[in-house]
């Protein structure tokens, strides 16, 4: 356990409170607290300076978090211009023919598809890992989130593990209660759909201006030429249409986790 989290435990039990308690408090969920606390994630700098507020220690986790992320094994070279995009844009889109998104991912659920690579190490894999969760917490959990629509085929839902496709389909149904968060899927009956060419994703900037990312084997990279952008975005309108409505998604992936 490094300084941040032993230094996050020591300050909730000298108050005496629960985890629960610190999450409800500054609005965040119970379990990431816990991820705090075992050294899993690192608090983004809102999250941070929330803590800090709570707590009352100036800017203490916030200088001690900053140090925490520079100690981690950054994003990938290639990665890094779309993970900006993410931090910025208003509205997030991603479409996955074959896998859950990245940002639904549990952290079992990534832990078996970056293992399942068959080229990382297992140092390399826990980085991955680590940097998928913390990457979540810093979208989703920031003080003023982007809306986030994902369409995902519904092969996608039933590879994996039982135990681990099971948990991960519980975490998907529950991430499509928040309100800023929309999961649709496209189910099986919609047959050889323009989707089967392949994944992307498409950010909306503040001003508008908008962007795509593509990936292969190997990396990814951000698409901003407007007629490939447009294209993408033609392709995703073409993918919501053979799409449920998320209420009829909701009710599919609950009854997966049934079967």
């Amino acid at each position: 356990m490094n300084s941040l989290s032993a230094r996050l435990k020591q300050l909730r039990a000298e108050r005496a409170v629960t985890q629960d308690q610190v999450a409800d408090a500054i609005q965040v969920s119970s379990s990431l607290i816990a991820a705090f606390e075992t050294n899993r994630l690192v608090p983004q700098p809102d999250t941070a300076a929330t803590l800090d507020g709570y707590f009352g220690t100036g800017d203490e986790i916030q200088v001690t978090s900053t140090e925490a992320r520079k100690e981690r094994r950054p994003a990938p070279n290639w990665f890094r211009p779309w993970r900006e995009v993410e931090d910025s844009a208003s509205l997030l889109r991603y479409f996955q023919a074959t896998l859950i998104p990245g940002l639904l991912q549990t952290e079992a659920y990534a832990q078996a598809v970056f293992a399942g690579s068959g080229t990382l190490t297992a140092d390399e894999v826990a980085s991955r890992v680590a940097y998928r969760m913390e990457r979540q917490s810093g979208i989703l959990d920031r003080d003023q989130p982007p809306f986030c629509a994902f369409i995902v085929d519904e092969s996608a839902l039933r590879c994996g593990r039982s135990e681990i496709a099971r948990d991960q389909l519980k975490h998907l149904a529950d991430a499509s209660d928040r309100t800023n968060l929309f999961v649709h899927v496209v189910p099986g009956a919609a047959g050889l759909y323009v989707g089967r060419s392949g994944s992307f994703a498409l950010g909306t900037m503040l001003g508008g201006g908008m962007v795509g990312y593509l990936e292969d084997f190997y990396e990814g990279r951000v698409v901003a030429e407007p007629t490939r952008v447009g294209g993408l975005d033609r392709t995703w309108q073409a993918i919501t249409a053979v799409a449920l409505p998320c209420d009829q998604s909701r009710d599919l992936i609950l009854k997966l986790v049934d079967e």
